[in-house]
């Protein structure tokens, strides 16, 4: 009985292998949050693995990779769509369209994944995982950088509660992808691979590589006297957000939750786009916001700053000012890595002409600003600023000449249902993991947190759940190996993998 169940599902399988694919992404993208399987995530690649090792032709490789990127893109960026229902000039349907079509495009990168697996194991099907640990990471990063890049979800932010995720002091989130995919591969090769001394291949690099990541120094603990943090959720839905009718109400819950100046200085930390005011033009808007800090508070908080030709306004920036209890402005942060078809609309003519629009409100289009860079906070650092998005890009979060002591985050995860804003948090915290520096964020509506320079969640609020967090500032680390050296490391990795891949075939097969 037990023979005649596996010959049949054997023969479904060789049968059906790109529907097994599909099902497999699908599965694979339970292990993001918030659902967070992560075995279900390394039991994926061993099924994806599996299938491709069986692969006769390149054509058969390229499909199992392409229907397993759409499954796991399709579940895993479902919460675009939710963007769609706050933008009144396209209908809500658009935005499944818009998943479906963008998971349509970013399945590429795991077709090119497989193929490029399957040629170099296809004469020893033995080390197809080893191969793909590299070409997945070669594809993870070629997602994350071509055509302005969408980063979103590499399957390394799987394993960022497991003590494993430590690896990416070393090898970035990249190599944690990588690793991810090894350990699919050592499931593949114990169950039913056709050498199985390659289970120990995995198994040693695993034990090596945390091994190395250990040896990163842990960051100090704070002191009593270490500065205060002030972080404010103000549960401001994005229905509610630019609604002139709600403009006193949004201030007044935001200046409720900001709490009194005590005798500690403050650094009180409001989210992206907080604040409706042109600060720059506007003195009054500055001191209201001043009124709110203690003589040496101070204050960051998300607005918008505008682009003129001199006579005319051109453009606006997604900003974050920072100020002191003076109303005095002491810097500003331009988001530098804007949403295609959120804060500006691609082939503008065209798109309008359509009947499309992007899905931030308002007539103007964002400009880019210059690029990661630190801003001094006098009393509390050097602060490295990455608005909303930004925080996805694994080595493109800090200055490199100018490595700041913490990195705020402020966001507005409002547009993004359930599913959005854990995911955003699961990739903040790896960019703490990577750079060896704590990660604050703010958002209107969850999940604002606090994040040591490990990753841990030192303090967070819930998703819709209106509050503040007051805490000491968390210590960072010394420069991590992946702060000094950037994806250079596993670009090495990966092309170490690939190589032994390639070794083993000449020698073994």
């Amino acid at each position: 009985m037990l023979r005649s169940h596996s010959s049949a599902i054997a023969a479904f399988v060789l049968r059906y292998p790109k529907t097994i694919a599909f099902a497999a992404g699908l599965v694979s993208a339970t292990g993001f949050a918030p659902l967070s399987f992560w075995p279900l995530t390394i039991l994926a690649f061993a099924v994806l693995i599996a299938l491709l090792a069986e692969a006769k032709t390149v054509w058969r490789a390229a499909g199992l990779g392409w229907w397993f990127g759409l499954g796991q893109f399709v579940l895993g960026l479902n919460w675009i769509a939710t963007s769609f229902t706050y933008q009144a000039a396209m209908p809500a349907w658009l935005g499944w369209i818009a998943v479906v079509l963008l998971s349509l495009y970013l399945a590429l990168y795991p077709l090119v994944a497989t193929v490029a697996a399957w040629a170099i194991a296809r004469r020893y099907p033995a080390v197809t995982g080893l191969a793909l640990a590299g070409t997945w990471a070669v594809g993870e990063y070629l997602r994350g950088t071509c055509f302005t890049g969408f980063a979103w979800n590499p399957v390394g932010v799987a394993l960022v509660d497991r003590s494993i995720a430590g690896v990416a002091t070393v090898l970035g989130t990249y190599g944690l992808s990588a690793m991810v995919v090894l350990m699919g591969w050592l499931i593949a090769v114990a169950v039913r691979g056709p050498d199985r001394r390659w289970a120990y291949a995995p198994a040693v690099m695993l034990l090596l590589l945390q091994g190395a990541a250990a040896l990163v120094p842990p960051a100090p603990q704070p002191t009593r006297h270490a500065p205060l943090l002030h972080i404010v959720q103000p549960n401001i839905g994005q229905q509610d957000k630019w609604r002139e009718d709600f403009e006193a109400q949004n201030f007044a819950r935001l200046a409720s939750l900001s709490g009194r100046p005590g005798p500690r200085p403050r650094l009180l930390l409001w989210p992206e786009a907080a604040v409706p005011d042109y600060l720059e033009l506007d003195a009054l808007a500055r001191n209201r916001l001043a009124a709110l800090l203690g003589p040496r508070d101070v204050m960051m908080t998300g607005g918008v700053s505008l682009v003129t030709n001199g006579t005319q306004v051109t453009a606006a920036r997604n900003s974050l000012f920072t100020l002191d209890a003076g109303g005095r402005l002491l810097g500003r942060y331009d988001k530098a890595h804007l949403v295609p078809y959120g804060e500006y609309l691609p082939m503008r003519p065209l798109l309008s002409a359509l009947g499309l629009s992007r899905l931030a409100p308002g007539d103007l289009d964002f400009l880019p600003g210059p690029g990661p860079r630190s801003v001094d906070v006098p009393g509390f650092g050097r602060a490295g600023i990455q608005i909303c998005y930004e925080m996805i890009f694994s080595g493109h979060v800090i200055d490199d000449a100018d490595r700041p002591s913490f990195v705020f985050n402020p966001s507005n995860d409002a547009w993004f249902g359930a599913w959005g804003p854990p995911q955003h948090l699961a990739q903040a915290r790896l960019r703490a993991i990577e750079e060896g520096l704590p990660v604050l964020r703010s958002t209107p509506t969850g999940i604002s947190a606090v994040i040591a320079a490990d990753g841990r969640l030192e303090k967070a609020l819930p998703w819709r759940v209106a509050g503040a967090i007051e805490t000491v500032l968390p210590a960072p680390k010394p420069p991590t190996p992946f702060s000094r050296l950037g994806n250079i490391l596993p670009g090495l990795f990966a092309l170490a993998l690939i190589a032994a891949a390639i070794a083993a075939r000449w020698r073994f097969a």
